[in-house]
């Protein structure tokens, strides 16, 4: 019998950096009071699971029976990450979980048509760990009209909102989104554009590296202007939100038309000028939408990166954005759990029965309960 009144969810993210699984264990208050984390585990894709994933962001011959093939793995991939989050917590029994969030992996997003799709078999997941599951979050925001994403707008506001301050809160995946967090209390936000996905593309590429720790190749290279102007004409940059994009845009071959012209710029200055045109889509938003922010936080991959984050302060600073930047560590949350958690606390508003989306950021035509619910 599940204990109906724990407190006690799993949140599973693994973003479109395609690197692996992140999966918290926590406790979060019904309404006000912190949120305790018991657990974090991290379970890494192998390089074939990338390269299959990869494979599905475009059509392909038997995609149907390659995508349930995936989703199956990742089931098997988010309960190897459950069992290790329970493992760390020897206190917490299996049926005291009260639901896993489950995200997904996405494979195609495409809400203009009117479809979202996370590839994920969630019913193998509730069937290998015996614990409610609770996925497909997005697929509700889009069929009320809305972009499904972002979605973690709303938590960041719950977590990491304070009265009377406008903080801007950046998580850079593979993808970037924005979430601000309005002083009179009103949250926007929005996909940017790339964060992490061209820099890793192209590292991989030229090194057979799967990420560009710290920067550190980046920040042996030169910006080339020219190449930087034309990444920025995108049509995507100029759209005004509810916006939000994908690998379905920013992808390899996406990079090759914009180098087209730039064949003489050097690898490592291509990659210098991936890292500045991540920075300056993100300072243009915050710029933009949110000029006097006192504090930019920082979450997902890109936090580590610290050639990014220097880029990211002096794009701001050009600006005359005074706004401090951070990792969302000095607010005491690892950037590489911000994710996690979110899909956790969706998975409790499911629960709970109360709205998980924000429609001011989404254009969804209104609140709507986020989900499906696979029983144990």
């Amino acid at each position: 019998m599940h204990n109906s009144i724990s407190n006690l969810y799993i949140g599973l993210m693994s973003g479109t950096s395609l690197d692996g699984v992140d999966g918290v264990l926590v406790e979060l208050p019904d309404v006000a009071g912190a949120m305790r984390l018991l657990a974090t585990a991290y379970q890494p894709f192998s390089p074939s699971f990338r390269q299959d994933a990869m494979a599905l962001q475009q059509a392909g011959a038997n995609e149907i029976e390659r995508e349930a093939l995936l989703a199956n793995t990742l089931a098997e991939h988010y309960a190897v990450c459950v069992n290790e989050l329970l493992r760390q917590a020897p206190q917490v029994q299996r049926q005291q979980v009260r639901a896993i969030g489950a995200h997904g992996q996405t494979i195609r997003h495409r809400p203009e048509l009117g479809f979202t799709r996370q590839t994920n078999n969630p019913a193998l997941l509730a069937e290998l760990c015996d614990i409610d599951v609770i996925a497909d979050l997005r697929s509700r925001d889009v069929a009320a009209g809305g972009q499904g994403a972002p979605l973690v707008p709303a938590f960041h506001r719950a977590v990491f909102g304070a009265e009377g301050e406008t903080r801007v809160v950046l998580n850079i995946g593979g993808i970037s989104n924005i979430s601000i967090l309005h002083a009179d209390g009103n949250t926007s936000g929005f996909d940017t554009g790339p964060g992490n996905v061209l820099m890793d593309a192209w590292i991989a590429q030229h090194q057979g590296k799967s990420y560009d720790e710290n920067g550190s190749w980046a920040a042996l290279g030169q910006i080339d202007t020219g190449l930087l102007g034309s990444l920025c004409d995108e049509e995507f940059l100029r759209q005004c939100p509810p916006k939000s994009t994908g690998r379905d845009l920013f992808r390899p071959d996406w990079l090759m038309q914009k180098l087209a012209d730039f064949s003489c710029v050097a690898a490592v200055n291509v990659q210098a000028t991936l890292c500045a045109f991540t920075a300056v889509t993100l300072a243009d938003a915050i710029y933009q939408h949110a000029p006097a922010a006192n504090a930019v936080y920082v979450c997902g991959g890109g936090a580590y990166n610290a050639r990014l984050m220097q880029e990211l302060a002096r794009q701001l600073q050009q600006r005359g954005c005074l706004a401090s930047v951070a990792s969302t560590q000095v607010l005491g949350v690892s950037p590489n759990h911000v994710e996690a958690l979110a899909f956790a606390w969706l998975a409790q508003r499911f629960t709970l029965r109360l709205p998980g989306n924000l429609p001011e950021v989404t254009g969804a035509k209104g609140l709507r309960i986020l989900g499906a619910l696979y029983p144990a």
